[in-house]
């Protein structure tokens, strides 16, 4: 047997580049690591860098370090080096190799450490809103912008999108390649389609906060809208909406969330990938089993469609579809900011002029931007020159308002805006309600689905003046238009002619 003393099998340049690189990946990840610790917020690319790219050259030089080894001993056998043929074993008396498996332990716990605390504070980077919302930016800029303007700013997206429990968040994440890859190769669509397939039910993720069976009563709202006319008209609408629901053992479960499968269960076949087209609906009462199935009078559902389509249960997302992204219409936004004087209402035809421009077809951002402030400068420089010399600031100041109306809902690189994604709460501008409510889906007893008002919501005062007048209980008042249309509006429904935009 050979003793003499071989140099140790580490001195090697696979090996030693194994070393540099994970020395200078573990400086760079710890240093990102108090960096987030200290700062309150950071670059989300910090955050891919900090968690995912970094272990993964961490992980490559640790793994180098031994392959280097390797091929160095079989090296030295095949050179002769080394007399014999037997793996490399470790003696705890030698004192040299005493202090290196000291190193190694010492190493190994370290990485271990360091491995725990990147991988928790990876599995909660990758759980944030900002690596959902501004990892891939230019995708995401429409979902992450009405996300920070909706009801559920301070709800993590995962919270939604992937709920509780390790089996949701690997699916998610195995769903997520492609997505990646997507973004990678640039071949994801414009706009992003909605509604997602094999979204996790209501009731395992809405439901963790809002509770059904508390739903009851009714709730009173105004409606404020500006007619498009030279003084930028108001027309309040006070409304008592009867939300309805509650749970069967304390009170009558009525209203709006009747439908939320407390009583009943309500399933429904949509011919279309949004659920625009509802032609066939069935409602099964819970208590006596009763089933019920209405079919639409113009397009029924065939027997062979029947067997074929799927039948889906009714849930919160079949009218709350946009909880947290909703893209509001040019008119919506105009009228808030009147309401809330971000506009000056003394400016004339400001509301007409505003919705125009916003509303008007631009490539790009910066494109709109110039647009809008052309557009309203040009028009009171033409139409009203006196307004535009004596009302210079609050002119500058509406055209603010506008610009930031549209970089809130319209972003033209994705094609997002209020008319790709319709919003199924109510019937102004999308069928919505009326996607069953419209009078034309009826049982074989000839029991037509209610499309009275009043069966949701009931006028307690409108028009400008919103005279006080006695309301009959359970009556309400009858709708008046704003707009002189005689009895028009009654023969057909508001998003016949509602767009968003002046009709």
């Amino acid at each position: 047997m050979n003793d003499r003393r071989t140099p140790h099998l580490i001195k090697n340049w696979i090996s030693s580049a194994g070393i540099v690189l994970a020395v200078i990946s573990a400086f760079v990840i710890v240093f990102f690591l108090v960096l987030s610790f200290v700062s309150d917020r950071i670059n989300p690319y910090i955050g891919i860098i900090t968690y995912m790219v970094l272990p993964a050259f961490l992980l490559l030089g640790l793994l180098l370090v031994p392959i280097g080894m390797f091929i160095e001993w079989r090296q030295r056998q095949r050179t002769g080096v080394v007399s014999y043929r037997k793996w490399p074993s470790v003696d705890l008396n030698n004192p040299s190799q005493r202090r290196s498996a000291f190193l190694f332990l010492l190493g190994a716990f370290l990485f271990t450490l360091l491995s725990a605390v990147g991988t928790y504070q990876a599995y909660h980077y990758t759980e944030s809103v900002e690596f959902c919302g501004l990892t891939c930016h230019k995708v995401m800029k429409p979902e992450y912008t009405a996300y920070q303007d909706s009801p559920h700013a301070r709800v993590r997206c995962v919270n939604c999108h992937i709920g509780p429990g390790a089996g949701w968040y690997a699916r998610s994440k195995l769903e997520g390649l492609y997505q990646v890859y997507a973004v990678l190769a640039n071949v994801y669509p414009r706009p992003i389609p909605t509604p997602i397939e094999n979204l996790r039910p209501a009731q395992e993720t809405c439901e963790t906060c809002h509770w059904p069976r508390a739903f009851f009563g009714s709730k009173q709202r105004q409606f404020i809208h500006f007619r498009y006319d030279q003084a930028n008209s108001p027309w309040p609408i006070d409304m008592l909406i009867r939300i309805g629901g509650g749970t069967p053992e304390t009170t009558p479960t009525t209203g709006i969330h009747w439908h939320m499968n407390i009583a009943v269960k309500v399933e429904y076949i949509a011919r279309d990938e949004r659920r625009q087209d509802i032609p066939w609906i069935r409602v099964t009462d819970r208590g006596t089993g009763r089933i019920t199935i209405y079919q639409g009078r113009d397009k029924p559902v065939s027997q062979q469609e029947l067997k074929t389509a799927r039948k889906r249960i009714m849930d919160c997302m079949d009218c709350h579809n946009r909880p947290s992204h909703d893209f509001r219409s040019p008119d919506h936004e105009i009228d808030l900011a009147l309401q809330t004087g971000q506009i000056d209402r003394r400016l004339p035809g400001i509301k007409k002029i505003a919705v125009e421009s916003m509303a008007r077809t631009y490539a790009t951002e910066p494109e709109a931007m110039k647009g809008i402030a052309g557009g309203v400068t040009d028009y009171y420089r033409q139409n009203h020159p006196a307004a535009a010399g004596e009302k210079e600031r609050e002119i500058k100041e509406a055209i603010l308002a506008i610009q930031a109306a549209y970089s809130r809902n319209i972003f033209p690189v994705m094609k997002a805006n209020w008319s790709i994604y319709p919003n199924d709460i109510g019937h102004f501008l999308y069928p919505g309600c009326m996607r069953c409510h419209d009078g034309k889906h009826v049982n074989e007893a000839g029991t037509v689905i209610t499309n009275n008002c009043r069966a949701c919501h009931l006028i307690l005062a409108q028009g400008p003046k919103m005279a006080a007048k006695k309301i009959m209980a359970g009556t309400g008042l009858e709708f008046s238009h704003p707009v002189d249309v005689g009895d028009a509006w009654k023969q057909g429904n508001c998003y016949d002619c509602h767009r968003g935009i002046q009709p």
